[in-house]
């Protein structure tokens, strides 16, 4: 009899040790951790609650308290405005809830709650998952018939273990989502799935799942196969496009070429001097009564001069001169030889070549261009 009086008196005042819950719970979302106790109605002034974490690394901080009828919530940075008492804690429901949970909320948290030398402990295991990232899906091969293609895809967060799985999608009715026959998982990396020699019936859609406690997601890829010789065909098309191109390119540079060249050769023709070009034929006008007065003074010098030229180059030219005049002979000249060089030309006087003015005489081609109206 003493005995048990002894130990409820021991129970009394050392306390009662709580149960260990453990809890999972996806991130974002809202959590409650329970602590129950029947320590605050006797004496609700002495009544204190404590609740404390420690984390994955070991290190041990307080998350909220109640002590002398206030309640201290901001203890932390991390937690700041995200912890809270979850119910009427003076009635004997101490919870602790949090929201919205964080993977750096994971960990053992400890409730104690102490009044009138009486103590409760409660244990709560919390760990928080993470929902996987979309994964991202990729090719690795070359997509023409008879070749290997490999399908990758990977998440890059999320709670371990990621399950990753493949299938077909289903486009059309009575399609199906099974895997191609000659497909292989690679087990080292489940996210990657080899489709062997590939056929025409290899194409379509396919789908990507990453899962795990937390939740799925999911990506899709279209592989579409080609024949070897369609893809000949495109790069001839390709080619053949690439070289009438730069074909058109250049007939259009040798056209606007040819262009230029042709105008280069209109605008400097007439700039030419050509040795064997007939001069422009004269065309002799009659000068009239009422301007022969005036012509005759501006060109009597020119005339005299134009004599005088016409003297010597008949002297110097005899058989050219006989040549353009036809009828003429050898007799219509002086004497030629050494009889001809002792006989000293007759000097013209001035009546003769008054009547050489007036008298209208033949003038070769390349005087008659300065006379040409």
């Amino acid at each position: 009899m003493t005995l048990l009086v002894l130990l409820g008196l021991v129970s009394y005042y050392v306390g009662t040790l709580g149960t260990h819950t453990e809890i999972k719970k996806v991130a974002e979302e809202k959590v409650t951790l329970p602590c129950h106790h029947q320590l605050g109605l006797p004496e609700k002034d002495t009544l204190d609650i404590e609740w404390l974490l420690t984390d994955r690394e070991g290190n041990q901080k307080v998350v909220i308290t109640y002590s002398s009828h206030h309640v201290y919530n901001n203890l932390t940075e991390e937690q700041r405005g995200r912890v809270a008492f979850a119910s009427n804690f003076l009635a004997g429901d101490a919870s602790l809830q949090i929201e919205p949970l964080k993977p750096s909320d994971e960990g053992r948290y400890t409730c104690k709650v102490k009044n009138s030398g009486r103590y409760v402990w409660s244990y709560v295991i919390l760990k928080v998952l993470v929902r996987p990232s979309k994964p991202k899906c990729e090719l690795e091969g070359e997509l023409t018939e008879g070749s290997d293609l490999t399908l990758q895809c990977e998440s890059s967060s999320g709670t371990e273990p990621i399950v990753y799985s493949w299938q077909r999608v289903q486009e059309k009715a009575g399609e199906d989502e099974r895997l191609p026959p000659k497909s292989k998982i690679d087990y080292n990396r489940p996210g990657r799935v080899l489709l062997q020699n590939l056929t025409m019936s290899s194409s379509g859609l396919y789908q990507c799942t990453a899962g795990n406690e937390a939740g799925k997601e999911s990506c899709v890829v279209r592989v579409t196969v080609q024949y070897v010789q369609s893809v000949g065909m495109i790069a001839g098309a390709v080619t053949g496009m690439v070289a009438g191109a730069l074909l058109i390119f250049l007939l259009v540079w040798l056209l606007i070429r040819r262009k230029d060249k042709k105008r280069y050769e209109e605008e400097e023709r007439p700039n030419e001097i050509r040795e064997d070009a007939e001069a422009p034929k004269a065309r002799l006008v009659k000068p009239s009564s009422s301007s022969s007065g005036s012509r005759s003074s501006r060109s009597g010098s020119s005339s005299t001069r134009s004599t005088a030229n016409s003297g010597s180059r008949s002297q110097r030219t005899p058989c050219a001169e006989a040549a353009r005049r036809p009828g003429l002979g050898a007799h219509a000249y002086g004497p030629v030889g050494p009889e001809a060089r002792g006989s000293e030309p007759k000097k013209a006087s001035h009546a003769t070549l008054t009547k050489a003015e007036n008298t209208p005489s033949t003038i070769p081609s390349q005087s008659r261009a300065f006379q040409t109206v």
